[in-house]
């Protein structure tokens, strides 16, 4: 069998495929290039470049396999190539760690004004220190804060751990999740708790920090509404997926002092975010590296060759 790899993959899962006895092509075929192209190939993994949808899966019928490189599967009609009895993957737990760390180092850099201060220490450091000492004084310790997480899965559940281990108090909400028992730590000492869910509005009144961990929604989760019903000088994380805060109301929360600042990793119209956002002085921004770092992108690699694998051989035992 034959696997077109379009949009990279880490060497250990290029290798694993091999071993297991698979084909793999790495070179890039184009999106237009791709109807015309792809029934050459048994399987395809993409990241979110690549686009899988019903015409491509029409065009397509010798495919058997679908892998995404990632949690999201924004980018395929997922559905659709079940429905063709086509296999579709993803790697949900590969990327959770780095995605939660990142999410704890966006709220450090906006308690301590890091975001800021590295903006402007390269202008005027050397002419106004002592103004700047001043300005970034009145920073905030994490510990004993109110972390209120909106979607606890796999990346939730790894940034409450992250949170628990700073001392914060972690409130989350999750309408398929009652209670997850995190570990907390290093895992040989084997210490875990209980986190039990609550109902949204209960976390916007309570919680000094949210962060967004939830897939693609047709409608924002927090607009307007959400942010009138939010404590005072709340801090917003979002390393989620664009949309899922309405970004005009996050403007209007900023520019009104009830959102302190806000940390971003993803944006609605990627990849062009709007500039109003990233030149705002209270947004802290980083662009969409939440799983970007060689650990996770191992981990993606070795988990997407695995899954590919165990799909590929099923389908090779019914044929």
């Amino acid at each position: 069998m034959k696997i077109l790899v379009n949009d990279g993959i880490e060497p250990i899962g290029k290798k694993l495929l091999q071993e297991a006895g698979f084909e793999v092509d790495t070179n890039k075929i184009e999106q237009a290039d791709l109807p015309s192209r792809l029934n050459e190939y048994d399987a395809i993994c993409v990241r979110s470049a690549t686009k899988v949808r019903k015409e491509l899966i029409d065009a397509c019928p010798n495919l058997k396999a679908i892998g995404r490189g990632g949690v999201g599967l924004d980018n395929i009609d997922v559905e659709y190539a079940i429905s063709k009895g086509i296999s579709v993957i993803n790697t949900p737990a590969a990327s959770s760690r780095s995605v939660g760390e990142l999410t704890m180092a966006h709220m450090l850099s906006l308690s301590r004004f890091l975001y800021q201060s590295n903006r402007h220490m390269p202008v005027v450091g050397d002419t106004r220190f002592n103004d700047l000492k001043k300005e970034y004084a009145k920073g905030a310790e994490l510990e004993g804060k109110y972390l209120g997480v909106i979607g606890l899965g796999r990346i939730g559940q790894e940034t409450a751990k992250v949170g628990l281990g700073l001392g914060m108090n972690i409130i989350a909400t999750d309408p398929f999740v009652k209670e997850v028992s995190v570990a907390v730590g290093p895992a040989r000492f084997g210490f875990t708790t209980i986190i039990k869910t609550t109902d949204m509005d209960t976390l916007l009144a309570k919680a000094d920090y949210i962060s967004l961990h939830i897939p693609s929604v047709s409608k924002a989760i927090l607009g307007k509404e959400e942010f009138e019903k939010m404590k005072a000088g709340v801090y917003i994380i979002n390393a989620s997926r664009g949309g899922t805060i309405d970004e005009d109301a996050l403007l209007e929360a900023l520019n009104s002092g009830k959102v302190t600042a806000a940390g971003l990793d993803v944006f609605d119209n990627e990849p062009t975010p709007r500039k109003d956002l990233l030149t705002h002085p209270k947004v802290s921004l980083t662009p969409h590296i939440g799983a970007s770092t060689e650990e996770a992108q191992n981990k993606i690699g070795e988990e997407l060759a695995q899954s590919i694998i165990a799909a590929l051989k099923k389908q090779e035992i019914h044929l």
